[in-house]
């Protein structure tokens, strides 16, 4: 086994550093808060045009950064005169009862899936072209399909196992590191376990989100396998949209399994996912709870200087996608100009992600009349923004611990935060202790623009009751988010891992 070349590989699935804010933020603010520590990372994307630049530099320790492309797994560059290989069919059998038989696969299932991928068992040209693959798949579908065409089964396995196998033929690609460190399950939660038994290292297992409740959501909203339309109910899609939305759900439950039985420590931002973590396979006595931390220091200045008074200005900081539910957002905003003319308010955040959904956003403050009270702001330098702001909103119909709202806080601005991940344990506090610290804000159910609206109202015309909330966020994320309490709990875990603590 060759000598590690980096103390921690980290395992990125569309995040930094070519996409801003949220999980990317937090992984760039681990790679300069620890800068003893001596990282690789590796990037997984979907398309490889979804990527076209970088958005943060490149800290000096990062030593290895290694990129792939889910969708480069589709284009095996097959020739006319190669001859089909022969295929391992124990072991394409075996990927396939894990990932799409509709029986829980044993524990003991995953590991010698495990294993006969780390072995390399199964390649890509096996997989894609020979009569064992064929056979399987084919099999599969006769025994357990009846609603599908074969063609869509066909190549929704095809989409599923291939950046699986993608990532077996990474392994022996990769600079070798002490240990592994996987800031989801799905693919990068499958390259930790993989890399686990390739090198026979520790694996740290870190959600912000729930991968697999994300993904959920993404499908039940993806146009692909809606299958809804008068068209599709003609042509019997509708049945099939049905059960490939099935195989997909199945697909990344069983990722995000195969990542649980095989990371140690795992770690959720607060109790309701570690909660839901046990729930979905993770054994309970290897969970943990780290909250994210913000740099206190950097955000002295920005509270000195925050002007006085309470500006009739709510912000929603988040990109324009639909998780973040901006038409709730502005929907509210509607109701709350009837009641404060004077109103206005600021969505700040890049809206390339989703074009479409941010052209809809647009046309909604047009019908509601809003043109003259919404602004568009992109991205923007958040420590500026943040102190102009009456009271920080989020719409969102998913999130873990938003860091906005610790930004927030830091800012003197009180928040209105949608009943999602951590967001009413950060408003209102966890245990007694915390609790008397009092409310930061007001937290209102999903999707309700009046009640959205209503909150907002009676934080910025009530000044005490505003007051009190700034002070209640002000001291809750000095006493328990600051980033030195997180880098702290994350150097202890490295330290273990590499056998030094």
């Amino acid at each position: 086994m060759s000598t590690p070349q980096a103390d921690i590989c980290l395992l990125l699935e569309g995040t930094w550093p070519y996409v801003r804010g949220g999980v990317s933020s937090w992984v760039h603010q681990m790679l300069l808060g620890l800068p003893d520590v001596r990282f690789s990372v590796v990037f997984i994307g979907g398309e490889r045009d979804a990527y076209p630049q970088r958005h943060y530099l490149i800290p000096p320790n990062v030593v290895h950064l290694e990129e792939i492309f889910v969708s480069d797994a589709w284009r095996y560059p097959a020739r006319p005169d190669d001859t089909p290989p022969s295929g391992d069919g124990d072991a394409l059998e075996s990927l396939y009862r894990y990932f799409q038989h509709p029986d829980m696969p044993t524990p003991e299932h995953g590991q010698e899936l495990l294993r006969q991928l780390v072995a390399g068992r199964i390649t890509s040209a096996q997989l894609l072209r020979s009569e064992a693959s064929w056979q399987v798949l084919s099999q599969g579908y006769l025994e357990h399909c009846s609603d599908p065409s074969f063609i869509d089964y066909f190549w929704t396995l095809r989409t599923m196992q291939t950046p699986l196998v993608m990532l077996t033929e990474l392994l022996g690609k990769l600079p070798r590191a002490r240990a592994v460190h996987a800031v989801s399950t799905g693919y990068a939660g499958l390259l930790g376990a993989l890399l686990k038994g390739y090198w026979q290292c520790p694996f740290i297992l870190t959600e912000h989100g729930i991968y697999t409740k994300e993904r959920k959501i993404d499908l039940a909203q993806a146009a692909w396998v809606a299958g809804k339309s008068e068209e599709s109910e003609v042509s019997g899609l509708a049945a099939t949209s049905g059960y490939i939305r099935t195989l997909w759900i199945r697909y990344f439950e069983r990722a995000g399994l195969l990542a649980y039985q095989n990371a140690d420590p795992i770690i959720a931002l607060y109790e309701g996912n570690r909660a839901r973590q046990i729930r979905d396979g993770a054994p309970p006595a290897l969970t943990q709870v780290i909250p994210n931390g913000i740099a206190l220091s950097e955000w002295q200045q920005v509270r000195a200087h925050r002007p006085e008074g309470i500006a009739p200005v709510a912000g929603l900081i988040g990109r324009v996608v639909p998780i973040k539910d901006v038409k709730t957002f502005l929907r509210a905003v509607r109701s709350v100009v009837n009641e404060i003319p004077d109103f206005e308010a600021w969505i700040v955040g890049p809206e390339d992600e989703d074009p479409a959904y941010a052209h809809e956003c647009h046309s909604l403050v047009s019908s509601l009349g809003l043109t003259g009270q919404v602004r568009f702001l992109g991205f923007c330098n958040i420590r500026e923004i943040m102190p102009q702001l009456g009271v920080a909103v989020l719409t969102s119909i998913s999130e873990a611990q938003p860091l906005v709202i610790l930004e927030a806080w830091c800012a003197g601005t009180p928040v209105v935060s949608t009943d999602v991940g951590s967001c009413r344990e950060l408003i209102e506090g966890v245990g007694e202790e915390d609790q008397a610290l009092g409310v930061a804000g007001e937290v209102v159910p999903i999707a309700d623009p009046l009640a959205t609206a209503r909150a907002i109202q009676r934080l910025l015309q009530n000044p005490d009751r505003w007051h009190a909330a700034q002070q209640a966020g002000e001291q809750r994320v000095q006493r328990r988010y600051s980033d030195d309490l997180m880098f702290a709990r994350y150097w202890r875990l490295y330290r273990a891992a590499m056998g030094e603590g």
